[in-house]
């Protein structure tokens, strides 16, 4: 009989743990019995927020869900533009258990939200693909992308929001990139218009210097024929005056003047130190007689 208060007293303390759960901030519980959702916290629905609840041990379990904003990360997904054109898009989904009765009609305990996560990127997926296939490559570079996730938050809300109990918050498109055979193509493509540029300069630039060339060659030329021109105008103006005074100097002593040119011409005739034959009583040779003459006593 000393055995039976400690013993009741443990079961008071074992029944009441079992009665009493708690909801913690950021989650909401349903209470099942025997699978089924009981109990109504709030006239509007059937979840428990945080704090302190009761239930019947034994009979009833809770259920608990994150009430917070979730990250859903997909792997990059391939879709096609209007013009056929294949694009890699990566993208993420914030999203949030807005109706935990509907969430556990639709998944189950499913605490970890695996299988929401299954159900909903397909979903996604299909609207995004939607999209996409409705624009060219070009708006969506540019400018469509806020377009985009607007109206895939729509559908999506559209699709899950009565049934599953989930709310899409955003939708977020972090990068469009071509597919890596696509990329390879498009590099391809760029060496070579980058090379038929290059060679379009080089053969312009080849074709310039021709022509500057031929202009320079031109313009030397030119120039050498002006000079040799004035040249021979300054030869001839100067054979000229040679000339002038050449006449002026013989018409003042004839006989001096055909005395200088001859020893001009002795000198011209004698500096190569060759042997010359000549006829003692040529013309040429008229002033060696006339010395020999002046010489006899």
């Amino acid at each position: 009989m000393k055995l039976l208060p400690p013993i009741l007293a443990l079961l008071l303390v074992l029944l009441v743990s079992s009665s009493a759960f708690v909801v913690r901030e950021g989650q909401s519980a349903l209470l099942l019995q025997f699978g089924r959702i009981e109990g109504t916290e709030s006239a509007g629905g059937s979840d428990y927020r945080p704090g302190l609840h009761f239930k019947l041990p034994l009979v009833q379990e809770v259920v608990r869900y994150d009430r917070r904003i979730l990250n859903l990360e997909a792997q990059p997904e391939r879709y096609f533009t209007s013009e056929k054109k294949a694009v890699n898009v990566d993208f993420y989904v914030k999203w949030q258990i807005e109706n935990p009765a509907s969430y556990y009609r639709s998944f189950g305990v499913d605490e970890l939200q695996s299988l929401a996560s299954q159900r909903l990127a397909p979903i996604i997926k299909d609207a995004l693909r939607f999209e996409f296939n409705a624009r060219s490559l070009n708006e969506l570079i540019a400018s469509a992308r806020s377009d985009i996730t607007e109206h895939v938050l729509d559908q999506a809300n559209k699709a899950s929001q009565g049934t599953l109990g989930i709310r899409i918050v955003d939708v977020r498109i972090k990068r469009i990139e071509f597919p890596d055979e696509v990329v390879e193509s498009v590099y391809k493509r760029m060496s070579a218009e980058r090379s038929k540029l290059a060679n379009e300069q080089r053969s312009s630039g080849s074709e310039e210097a021709a022509k500057i060339r031929a202009d320079a060659d031109r313009q030397v030329q030119v120039i050498k024929a002006e000079a040799e021109r004035d040249a021979q105008q300054a030869r001839g103006e100067g054979d000229a005056k040679a000339s002038e005074i050449y006449a002026a100097a013989y018409g003042k002593d004839p006989d001096f003047y055909a005395f200088y040119r001859s020893l001009e011409a002795y000198r011209e005739a004698f500096r190569s130190g060759g042997v010359l034959v000549l006829d003692p009583k040529s013309e040429f040779m008229r002033y060696f007689d006339a010395s020999k003459t002046e010489a006899k006593p």
